[in-house]
């Protein structure tokens, strides 16, 4: 079975981590992107995955991106984790931030999902896949600046999942309706409850699965939520 090459964009310690991780131990190859690389220093050491330097807002830099990822080999998976967001008062929002919160959160999303959808068309196969939150169906108060760019992300997937599914290529969306937890499953977080926020293994874990779905059942979208979460 030939090496799978996966790309995940937004790259952090979180989720985004666990999914290096767990890919890695899955055989694939994996690149990561951030605007800040230094910070993934240690899961590059942990993973031996490629860094690149990328702003997801920049149609040049995702570009660069795709072309150096292109060298570790055909890409099979793209992961979209990057988030723009700004919260506060309606009257009160500087108008920059909510610029930006857009640019990183939906504009960022159609630039990655553009250069993946290129190459899986050609290849005739692959995922893309949209991390989404709370905010992608539920605008909160005073959350404007955070659910106009989750709104655009979810529309985004959902007219690229309706293209691009009759041509073999998988688009899904995942709704993260909790907090992520910093530590492994099954740890006693501060409220003294274990699991009352989502575990970034188990997140991974489902990210995997949907990519290896067949396609007689495929997901669009997934909600996930902790244990106690309210629905």
């Amino acid at each position: 079975m030939a090496t799978e090459m996966a790309v995940i964009a937004g790259a952090g310690s979180g989720l985004s981590a666990s999914l290096a991780r767990l890919l890695t131990r899955q055989g694939f190859r994996v690149v990561l992107a951030a605007r800040n690389v230094s910070k993934l220093a240690p899961l590059v050491e942990e993973t031996g995955a490629l860094v690149v330097e990328a702003d997801v807002a920049d149609a040049a830099s995702v570009e660069n991106l795709f072309a150096v990822a292109d060298k570790v080999g055909p890409l099979s998976l793209a992961v979209f984790n990057a988030s723009g967001r700004v919260r506060g008062p309606i009257a009160e929002l500087e108008l920059e931030a909510v610029r930006q919160a857009l640019l990183v959160g939906a504009y960022g999303g159609f630039l990655v999902g553009q250069q993946a959808a290129r190459r899986l068309l050609a290849r005739g196969s692959g995922s893309i896949l949209f991390t989404g939150a709370t905010a992608s169906v539920k605008g909160m108060s005073g959350s404007a600046g955070f659910a106009m760019p989750k709104f655009g992300l979810r529309g985004l997937a959902q007219s690229m999942a309706r293209e691009l599914a009759p041509k073999n290529i998988h688009v899904a969306h995942f709704i993260i309706d909790g907090g992520i937890a910093p530590k492994v499953s099954g740890q006693v977080d501060e409220a003294g409850q274990p699991d009352r926020r989502l575990s970034p293994d188990a997140i991974a874990e489902t990210y995997l699965a949907i990519h290896r779905q067949h396609r007689s059942a495929w997901t669009w979208e997934l909600e996930l939520r902790p244990w106690v979460e309210n629905f």
